[in-house]
């Protein structure tokens, strides 16, 4: 499963309108996002770059002043790894990835007041966007990227979603079109005013659920953490593997 999910990040990034090659790497490059996780470098099965490929990797980066970055299952490309340390690189983290297959979705507790629908306006887009930067750190309102992104989640197969409480806008993510019947289940954020009320758990059964009535035989996801990790385990995700995401900082 873990090969399957790395295939279908490859895939997926030499899909991506930005994307460029360097040496034995695939990178997603978006124009109208700085957001390092919409940013960063997968590379080839089996990889075994050299030096010169990793500092060509840099500076490529550098030079569309983004941050060199790398998102990859060590498994999938066990040399990687070793080069980047050698070159300065340090792991950010190595998260769990979970996957969840159409017998394995529990329905959540359910939650007084929420909607679960897929957006539809440009105001419904805008919310769930605002909803994702506010919820992963940014200030202001969201950016044309970000709309863009829910936008190309619902194309193609794949689903968007905004969930609200009471009318007010509580949640948003989305599962791109998958690749070989996988998809990720990304994006997802919740409000901070209705965090630890079941918003989150209930609106990514909501995805997933979705995403397997439009033809996912597989949804994966990272989770941000041991808190939310439980919450996905709660509806049914279970550990396949593990993705180093990995960057060279700026000198001091």
């Amino acid at each position: 499963m873990d090969t399957a999910i790395q295939r279908y990040a490859r895939t997926t990034t030499l899909r991506s309108p930005g994307h460029y090659r360097v040496g034995p790497f695939t990178v997603r490059h978006t124009p109208d996002r700085e957001l390092k996780f919409a940013n960063y470098a997968v590379p080839d099965q089996g990889a075994e770059p050299t030096a010169g490929e990793v500092a060509d990797l840099v500076a490529a980066f550098r030079e569309r002043g983004r941050l060199p970055r790398l998102e990859f299952l060590p498994s999938w490309a066990p040399a990687v790894e070793p080069a980047l340390l050698a070159a300065g690189f340090t792991a950010e983290n190595r998260a769990p990835v979970m996957a969840c297959a159409p017998d394995g979705l529990v329905a959540p507790e359910p939650v007084d007041g929420l909607r679960v629908s897929e957006p539809v306006t440009d105001a419904e887009f805008t919310s769930a966007a605002a909803v994702q930067h506010t919820g992963f750190g940014g200030e202001g309102g969201p950016d044309d990227g970000e709309i863009a992104w829910l936008r190309r989640a619902t194309a193609g197969g794949g689903v968007s979603a905004l969930a609200t409480v009471d009318g007010r806008p509580a949640g948003a993510g989305g599962c791109p079109a998958p690749v070989d019947g996988i998809g990720e289940l990304a994006g997802l954020a919740v409000a901070e005013a209705f965090r630890r009320r079941g918003v989150g758990a209930a609106l990514s059964a909501w995805l997933t659920r979705t995403a397997f009535t439009r033809g996912f035989t597989t949804v994966w996801l990272e989770p941000g953490g041991p808190d939310v990790e439980r919450i996905y385990a709660g509806i049914g995700y279970r550990r396949v593997g593990e993705k180093l995401n990995i960057a060279l900082e700026e000198p001091a």
